[in-house]
């Protein structure tokens, strides 16, 4: 039996600090321009459709990058940012069916509850059930070394034996975005003219899903040469400089004065977006896949006649199954996206190379939980 004692008069009680097992490291958001690395309550389940996993591989998006610049209101303060992630069951609520202890599952950017109207229709950024875009937005995310993983069931995907975290990784968020609501909200057909405003990495990932539709001409536009020389590697026809060249003209004369079948735009903001609208012939499409912060002028005095139709959207990941088929097979090479490795202590760092991709050349950057990583 153990002995206990009273503290001496006048020794002020502490309370007991909190047992390593309840505690973690994750980044977690201040307010705009303001982020920490720090140390954190680790999460538990709440409801019974809930997984906590362990993070084995997370990534930056550059929807990120436009919450710390305030662009997105809903975020806030002590929120830990991050959507995707590779990662390793740790425990399971008691009405999870599909999803056990000890698996290896890729996280969707998107949760579904896989029940409501818009679930059952595929519709899963619209999810009324509690889903949608929720991690790092409205609920704790990814860029942790654990999450918390509501309806696991629906919001996940086994990870196939053999491939490895940096392929899955990203097929969390940037393959199906481009996909869905660039190229098929796009309506690619074969032997469009296709122009991408922003070679950022959802650009290339609309490249790289345009591509599957065997367009005419690929035309990728940015104000980095690093990153339009990406564009080319990714599969672009032709490139612009808009920062050097008139983008209009450029498009024009590589489309006989017609312009683009299908515009879109990537970078989110109202300068880009104008742009890709001046850019469409009659009859094209407008989709757009940026994140916008500030408003953008819609000039319908010289649109209004040409029957273009404009698209906004949410990814619902709907696609995933699809694209991580297609990359098991060799059509799609999702690891050329990694530029930059980094471990979980080394996040403000990956930050920085991500947040000032025009001068280190990131695309994407991979933050691995393991005790060594290559940069």
């Amino acid at each position: 039996m153990t002995a206990h004692f009273a503290p001496a008069a006048g020794t002020p009680i502490q309370s007991p600090a909190p047992h390593a097992a309840t505690m973690m490291h994750a980044l977690v958001y201040h307010g705009p321009d303001r982020k920490a690395w720090e140390e954190v309550p680790k999460p538990v389940l709440i409801e019974d459709t809930d997984a906590i996993v362990r993070v084995d591989a997370t990534t930056i998006c550059g929807s990120d990058l436009h919450i710390l610049k305030g662009d997105v209101r809903e975020v806030t303060d002590g929120r830990i940012l991050g959507h995707e992630a590779v990662g390793t069951v740790e425990s399971v609520g008691k009405g999870v069916k599909n999803v056990k202890p000890g698996d290896r599952i890729l996280i969707s950017c998107i949760t579904s509850c896989g029940s409501c109207a818009y679930c059952r229709k595929a519709r899963y950024g619209q999810c009324l059930g509690g889903g949608g875009w929720i991690l790092g937005h409205l609920i704790d995310g990814t860029q942790a070394e654990y999450v918390r993983v509501p309806f696991v069931d629906t919001s996940s995907y086994p990870v196939p034996a053999g491939v490895s975290d940096d392929v899955v990784l990203m097929l969390a968020d940037i393959l199906p975005t481009g996909y869905e609501v660039g190229v098929l909200n796009g309506h690619v057909q074969p032997g469009d003219v296709v122009a991408i405003v922003g070679a950022g990495p959802i650009g290339l990932s609309a490249i790289m899903g345009a591509r599957l539709f065997s367009p005419s001409k690929i035309i990728a536009i940015d104000l980095s040469d690093s990153r339009l020389d990406a564009a080319k590697r990714f599969g672009a026809d032709a490139v612009i400089n808009n920062g050097r060249d008139d983008a209009l003209a450029a498009v024009r004369k590589l489309t006989g004065g017609l312009g683009a079948d299908v515009a879109i735009e990537a970078v989110g903001v109202p300068a880009t977006f104008e742009l890709a609208a001046t850019l469409i012939r009659p009859g094209g499409h407008v989709a757009n896949i940026g994140v916008h912060g500030k408003p953008a002028s819609l000039h319908l005095e010289e649109l209004w006649t040409k029957d273009v139709t404009i698209t906004t959207g949410l990814v619902d990941t709907s696609s995933t199954p699809t694209l991580l088929r297609l990359t098991i097979g060799g059509q799609l090479d999702a690891a050329r996206f990694v530029t930059h490795h980094f471990t979980m202590s080394e996040m403000m760092k990956a930050y920085d190379t991500f947040a000032h991709a025009a001068d280190t050349g990131a695309l994407k950057v991979v933050i691995s939980a393991a005790a060594t990583a290559a940069h």
